[in-house]
């Protein structure tokens, strides 16, 4: 079952109501839908996260956890999943971000060397920043459409498939007793 997979590597309720940053939102965490995990909630956290995952901001969790709230979401899916991007798949994902980018623009890509610096960023935005960002907007869009089919998917499949060995387990007690 995908619950059993996902409950394994989320984080525990507790932390993330403890964390100082997620404080913000005060006594809203508490919400119990927020930590229930269906195929609905698992699917929009899974999205809500892949979305916020390639906006190139320092608070990606913040914001993740922000929408998952008011859309019922499963938070501690929606705030893992923004760690997609981490310091060592930020440069490969935020440079094909940029391709697509220059790519859908019609420009011609500059070269230039990633470095983890907010000066480098400051500098580059008005060379490399417009196929950057619409790269980005690109790739966040997409991924997140495909986690939330795919997850859905899987999710269906799996429950679709759990119903059939039961009612194979059913039939075969049956004849077993007569």
């Amino acid at each position: 079952m995908p619950k059993k997979l996902i409950r394994r590597f989320l984080p525990e309720p507790q932390a993330i109501k403890n964390n100082k940053i997620l404080r913000v939102f005060g006594s809203v965490l508490h919400e119990p839908n927020l930590w229930h995990l269906n195929r609905r909630s698992a699917a929009g956290g899974f999205c809500i996260g892949l979305f916020f995952a390639f906006w190139p901001v320092p608070f990606q969790m913040w914001l993740s956890a922000g929408v998952a709230i008011p859309f019922r979401a499963n938070l501690p899916l929606s705030v893992a999943t923004v760690w997609v991007t981490n310091p060592f798949t930020i440069p490969p994902i935020f440079y094909a971000a940029y391709k697509i980018g220059s790519t859908v623009l019609g420009t011609k890509p500059e070269h230039f060397e990633f470095q983890f610096s907010w000066q480098w960023v400051v500098e580059s935005i008005s060379t490399i920043g417009p196929a950057f960002l619409v790269g980005c907007a690109i790739c966040s869009i997409i991924a997140s459409a495909v986690g939330y089919f795919t997850l859905n998917w899987i999710w269906r499949f799996q429950v679709k498939k759990a119903w059939e060995r039961r009612r194979l387990a059913r039939a075969k007690a049956k004849v077993q007793t007569q």
